[in-house]
């Protein structure tokens, strides 16, 4: 049985982007205003080099969604900001490892309280109950459309 009757305007997928979206901008915004010059797309690939650091550079863009050319150009400018530096790996000199350098440690409580910060913005008068079944039906969504592009 199909669940996809739409009127126009309530596509999943719009209001998810819109949501998305206006979470992003107000991220942007509270750096911005606490004096910290990176994007939210550079953040996302400190946040996992917080988690993991020395990840290739495919690695990185498979964890954050991103091509070749985007997350290339991610780390080159992270590098120009000098908040991570790429090494040759000692196994294959083709591999790329990215590294955190000292400048960008700092980084890393500041901009998770300011992430926290803009989550709780976000999730005003919204219960725990309401966030799970969210989370719930999009890891669900995910887990469709990712299991049916393996078939």
């Amino acid at each position: 049985m199909s669940n996809n009757q739409f009127k126009r305007g309530e596509l999943y997928s719009v209001i998810n982007g819109m949501a998305t979206t206006a979470v992003a901008r107000r991220l942007q915004k509270n750096f911005r205003n606490a004096g910290i010059e990176i994007t939210i797309e550079q953040w996302s690939v400190l946040y996992h080099l917080w988690k993991e650091d020395g990840l290739s550079q495919l690695e990185l863009g498979n964890r954050t969604f991103r091509d070749k050319a985007s997350t290339t150009r991610l780390i080159d400018n992270l590098e120009k900001q000098e908040l991570v530096t790429r090494v040759a790996s000692k196994d294959d000199r083709r591999i790329n490892l990215v590294y955190l350098t000292d400048t960008a440690k700092p980084l890393q409580q500041i901009t998770y309280e300011l992430a926290n910060k803009t989550m709780n913005e976000s999730l005003q008068n919204i219960t725990k109950e309401e966030i799970e079944v969210v989370k719930n039906v999009l890891q669900r969504v995910y887990d469709n459309l990712m299991n049916k592009d393996l078939i």
